[in-house]
């Protein structure tokens, strides 16, 4: 049975504020009792509840919205099933994004394109022994807050994060879309710790690279000597619009 159809995320959907959250916890203490009397109409709460956010999440990971609406089912079925598993440690909604991101993750790595085997290294710019950029780089930073620049910001990254293998999307979106901590991500997708700071350093070099390449056509004055990606975070908002904005 089809539980439900990741649509599009609408950009700037609000997340629950601080002043909600009593009525979020009553109401996830309500849903987990009556998925644990296994109630006829459970699942469809839990969807209604959780179904947008979870949508939204896997779609950030998958690429797209088929995959992401088959990694959410899966991932709700596994809630049901597991909900005495449940022990209140973490957040209710907390325990069920883990489950989505894992279950989208796992995926990814079912599909496995193509392009998921071709080596980073191929796509990262080049550095000398000193750990600065062989060629020289654009000082784009000053674009990010130009509102004029930020529509174009956020195709460039779009097309970037496109680009990018599976496992590298998955943690890019993991750590600076959803914010996670490198140990929590680690957990959720089965990786060492070293191995999640890794691939989100790559990955953020490679979107860098691509930046880079944008607006040094776009004609801004290039900086020679800069550093590799050391203190470079892709920009938050634009990131969360680049990756809601793939079809």
């Amino acid at each position: 049975m089809n539980l439900l159809a990741c649509e599009p995320a609408i950009d700037g959907a609000a997340e629950p504020r601080c002043a909600e959250m009593t009525t979020l916890i009553d109401r996830d203490s309500e849903l987990v009792a009556a998925l644990r009397r296994g109630d006829p109409t459970a699942a469809e709460d839990l969807v209604a509840a959780y179904g947008d956010r979870a949508c939204r999440l896997a779609t950030r990971i998958t690429g797209n919205a088929q995959d992401a609406e088959e990694a959410v089912q899966d991932a709700f079925l596994s809630v049901v099933r597991k909900i005495e598993t449940f022990r209140g440690e973490a957040t209710f909604g907390s325990w069920i994004y883990r489950i989505v991101a894992n279950a989208a993750y796992q995926c990814c790595r079912g599909r496995r394109r193509r392009s998921a085997d071709v080596s980073l290294d191929t796509l990262l710019p080049v550095f000398d022994q000193r750990d600065h950029h062989a060629a020289p780089v654009v000082d784009w930073s000053t674009s990010v807050d130009d509102p004029a620049r930020q529509t174009e910001l956020r195709l460039v990254l779009s097309a970037a994060i496109e680009e990018l293998p599976d496992d590298y999307r998955a943690v890019v979106v993991l750590r600076d879309v959803e914010g996670l901590p490198h140990r929590e991500i680690a957990e959720i997708l089965g990786l060492t710790v070293v191995n999640v700071k890794m691939r989100v350093h790559r990955a953020r070099l490679f979107l860098r690279k691509r930046l880079e390449a944008h607006f040094s056509i776009a004609g801004v004055d290039s900086l020679p000597g800069a550093r590799g990606s050391e203190g470079f975070e892709p920009p938050v908002q634009i990131l969360e619009a680049a990756v809601e904005s793939k079809p």
